[in-house]
């Protein structure tokens, strides 16, 4: 069957444009693209990637990756440039696949401990508290190997971990289980990393996913490892299709 006949339908990946590892992201999601086309034994969407800095923009993706940076910051410019209420939009009302790493974690937040002064604007999206800059500053930056379930057997994971949050709660409120009916879904653990020595005993939880809402603490996009991205455009691809979205195949 050629291209034409199937008319295939392309999914579109965007990465916000305000701070961050905005190209390190779109490079690894094009190398994950074409390992999910040369492994599949069968047809995959086609997708195009592209950077998100206005609200038209935004409003062609299928899907969204809000990277690092500081989180205060992305929050004041993405007010300026009228894009934190269509990115609550887009998450929590659209309900579209959305995953932040690092910065982009604590936006997807319900909220966020050790803020500035004065607080934060967030997105929304996860029902979790985020602690920032749990491991301390730039300088106390470090990479850890990360056991995560959700990938294929392998080598373990190096998460490069840069001033990330730690979730600190997962939130439960009165009316929880009414909520979960009408969210689908409660907050999974997908990740942990040993407690920094002295700060008591246990795992940090470094990686969450609530739905089509997913955060990690650390940079996969800063690392050469192409699994959690192809993971989730995977994840990309079910969620579209089980959001009623008649996602069809490249041929």
């Amino acid at each position: 069957m050629t291209v034409d006949a199937v008319n295939p339908q392309q999914i579109t990946v965007g990465v916000l444009a305000l701070q961050g590892g905005v190209i390190e992201h779109i490079s690894l999601l094009q190398k994950a693209a074409a390992q999910l086309s040369s492994r599949s034994s069968t047809p995959t969407p086609q997708f195009s990637f592209i950077q998100v800095r206005t609200a038209a923009q935004l409003s062609q993706c299928d899907a969204l990756i809000i990277p690092g940076g500081e989180s205060t910051t992305m929050a004041i410019v993405a007010r300026r440039l009228g894009l934190l209420d269509p990115l609550r939009e887009f998450v929590k009302v659209q309900h579209k696949p959305t995953w932040g790493t690092c910065a982009g974690l604590v936006m997807l937040a319900s909220a966020a401990s050790a803020t500035k002064q004065g607080g934060q604007e967030l997105i929304g999206g996860l029902d979790v508290k985020v602690l920032r800059n749990r491991y301390g500053t730039q300088l106390q930056s470090f990479v850890g190997d990360l056991r995560l379930p959700f990938l294929e057997e392998g080598e373990p994971f190096r998460g490069v971990f840069i001033r990330a949050p730690v979730v600190e709660e997962i939130i439960t409120t009165a009316g929880d289980d009414e909520v979960t009916k009408l969210k689908g879904k409660q907050v999974e653990v997908m990740g942990t990393y040993p407690k920094p020595q002295g700060t008591g005993e246990g795992e940090d939880i470094v990686a969450v996913r609530q739905g089509n809402v997913f955060g990690t603490s650390f940079h996969p996009e800063l690392t050469d490892d192409v699994r959690i991205h192809t993971w989730w455009l995977k994840q990309v691809v079910e969620g579209l299709k089980s959001g009623g979205r008649d996602v069809q195949a490249q041929s």
